[in-house]
């Protein structure tokens, strides 16, 4: 089978299309050929040496969500037909043309719901509704404010937020990136300023009340502003570190108004708990994009052969929504 191979650690040109042995599927495991997947910045940070995989994951090949159709069985796999299309996430290997998966561990995958828009949408539905529901106990009416608004996890969010009742802010680099999460919902957003600047902001959205909720995709500094930006009893779920590491908060704040901060990750969850969010995400995602009430943006689609340029693009931070790979 054709594969992504990372090579060695370092930029885009250490990934080669090489081949490799197609896997066979264990015990209550199914073998997928993949059709479509897409890039996460797990992916690029795997490349970079900074992310390694879990253990039992492929060590060089990447990939952690995909789109495709049943080819093969495992012993005591009994829950699928061969031929059934299906979507799902692993630790990874998705950026293969097959993979091997537990059978409990994947979506039915409808057929208005075209490989590619399948294989972009696992990683930024179980992310956003697993944070937003599981995660903020997300509830008709609250205020929700996103941080990388702009990007696959920040405007599906923004859909499942509104379509769970939510009125929805946030925050990017850009007006573009901006302007396109309105299209998709967002009620209003703002650009990275001085100390301060998310709750000033968050202030005049709601009236000095502060937001329910905050996703952040980023960490560091945004951690504090977040914090300051948050209604009594408010909720913070944090889901990526691209700002840093580190940050510096005022416990007084977080103790006065009773706030809640939850960290969350999914690749490196336990088998267990992968199955119960991509459950979740089959039974109330999947209808919305069936439906087109939710879309997965896709700024880019790019065939396997041009992995790097996909990587390259990423890392670029000009992409609005996902970038998607093609079998």
């Amino acid at each position: 089978m054709r594969s992504a191979i990372i090579t060695a650690h370092g930029g885009p040109s250490v990934l080669k299309v090489e081949s490799r042995p197609i896997p066979i599927p264990s015990a209550n495991e199914i073998l997928v050929r993949v059709h479509g997947s897409a890039l996460n910045r797990a992916d690029v940070m795997q490349r970079q040496g900074r992310y390694p995989p879990p253990a039992g994951a492929p060590s060089d090949i990447p990939g952690i969500e995909f789109a495709g159709e049943i080819v093969g069985l495992g012993a005591g796999a009994a829950q699928w037909t061969v031929g059934a299309r299906v979507c799902g996430l692993v630790s990874g290997g998705a950026h293969a043309e097959y993979l091997v998966t537990h059978e409990r561990a994947v979506a039915a995958l409808p057929n208005a719901v075209s490989w590619e828009t399948g294989g972009a949408a696992v990683e930024a539905c179980i992310t956003a509704h697993d944070a937003l529901v599981a995660q903020a106990s997300l509830r008709p009416g609250d205020t929700v404010l996103i941080h990388a608004v702009g990007s696959g996890v920040g405007l599906t969010a923004v859909q499942i937020a509104r379509q769970l009742g939510a009125r929805v802010f946030g925050t990017a680099r850009g007006e573009t990136k901006i302007a396109a999460a309105m299209s998709f919902g967002l009620e209003a957003g703002v650009q990275p300023a001085s100390a301060g600047w998310v709750a000033d902001a968050v202030k005049g959205w709601t009236d000095g009340r502060g937001v329910d909720v905050v996703l952040d995709l980023l960490g560091g500094d945004y951690v504090r502003e977040s914090i300051m930006a948050l209604a009594p009893r408010g909720r913070l779920v944090l889901i990526g570190t691209l700002a840093g590491l580190e940050s510096t908060i005022d416990l007084r704040h977080m103790l006065s108004r009773r706030l809640t901060m939850r960290g969350t990750v999914l690749r490196s969850r336990p088998l267990e708990e992968r199955i119960g969010v991509t459950q979740a995400f089959a039974r109330e995602v999947m209808p919305w994009l069936s439906s087109g009430a939710v879309r997965i943006p896709i700024d880019a689609s790019f065939p396997l052969e041009r992995i790097g340029e996909a990587h390259a693009l990423m890392e670029s931070n000009t992409t609005v929504g996902k970038i998607a790979l093609t079998f």
